[in-house]
């Protein structure tokens, strides 16, 4: 068995690296500026990184681009409130979040109903029990999104002991399914709280996706939030939901979001382990700096390049 990947860099294309480094310094100041393998990047407390591709123009992003795996990326924050108040004095753009589909919005989920059953968001039923029964918002912690540079869609969550990049968040076709890849081809453990009811194997993971939306949601109309999955990589999360449209997942190679990347021991040693196992290359062995990597697909079409550390 070899040892689980650590997460290694988000990838991103910019029209601007520069620019959007100092933009995410100014706002999560104990990450750095620095360079990594002839890259610009973003160096974030927990040996993270974020690279960027300098591209000519600008990179399609969700929702007017086709959606890919990829969503959005997010940090920790020790104080979700405190946070969003130096934001605004900062002129960031904080994007709302709805929290019925008749109206309304707050730009902290801590500032509405709280969630119900484990998941951070409550049905239009659970909403009029909520009304009933007199559950107020507890306005602590909670998530907020920002606008970041190229329309990166950003999201702070806290109340936690310190600052630091903490997830990516993807859609899945099949969120138990894509849990199950990561355990079977990665070696990926599953966060305390998101393993399933019941042991999975590839005839029992697909589950449909829930027929009802939820809030607070980014849009109006609110979110399916069921079903839910994850694994973590180190101290960096994949949280996954199922997929809100009923078409495809493309690419991701050529948006804002380009690929994620995790660091291994042993390069070779995974090339013959995911070839024998039938995972799909798409790129081979390649020099990346002053190391070496490839790129694989995940199970929705996300691509995640493995750097051999």
């Amino acid at each position: 068995m070899l040892a689980a990947p650590t997460f290694h860099h988000l990838h991103l294309n910019s029209t601007d690296p520069d620019a959007a480094i100092d933009f995410y310094v100014r706002l999560f100041p104990r990450s750095t500026k620095t360079l990594w393998g002839g890259f610009a990047a973003l160096s974030c407390p927990n040996d993270v990184l974020v690279l960027f591709d300098e591209v000519a123009t600008p990179p399609p992003m969700q929702p007017a681009a086709p959606a890919s795996a990829i969503w959005h990326f997010g940090w920790h924050v020790t104080d979700t409130r405190a946070t969003r108040d130096a934001f605004q004095q900062m002129g960031v753009v904080l994007l709302p979040l709805y929290t019925t589909d008749e109206g309304g919005s707050v730009r902290i989920s801590s500032d509405t109903w709280p969630g119900a059953g484990g998941v951070p968001g409550r049905t239009k039923a659970q909403i009029e029990e909520a009304k009933a029964n007199g559950i107020r918002p507890t306005r602590t912690g909670g998530f907020g999104y920002l606008e970041g540079p190229d329309h990166a869609l950003v999201e702070y969550a806290g109340n936690y002991p310190a600052e630091r990049f903490n997830h990516i968040h993807m859609w899945q076709d099949d969120p138990f399914c894509a849990q199950l890849w990561y355990q079977k081809h990665l070696n990926a453990p599953v966060p305390a709280g998101r393993a399933s009811e019941k042991p999975l194997t590839e005839e029992n993971c697909r589950v449909p996706r829930g027929a009802e939306r939820s809030w607070p949601a980014l849009n109006r109309e609110g979110m399916f939030r069921n079903p839910r999955a994850a694994v973590e990589f180190g101290d960096v999360g994949f949280f996954w939901y199922a997929r809100q449209s009923d078409g495809p997942l493309v690419s991701p190679r050529g948006q804002l979001q380009d690929h994620v990347a995790l660091g291994v021991r042993d390069l070779d040693a995974w090339i013959v382990k995911l070839r024998g196992e039938g995972v799909t290359f798409l790129e081979a062995t390649y020099k990346l700096g002053q190391t070496r990597a490839v790129m694989i697909e995940g199970p929705s079409r996300e691509a995640i390049e493995l750097v051999e550390t």
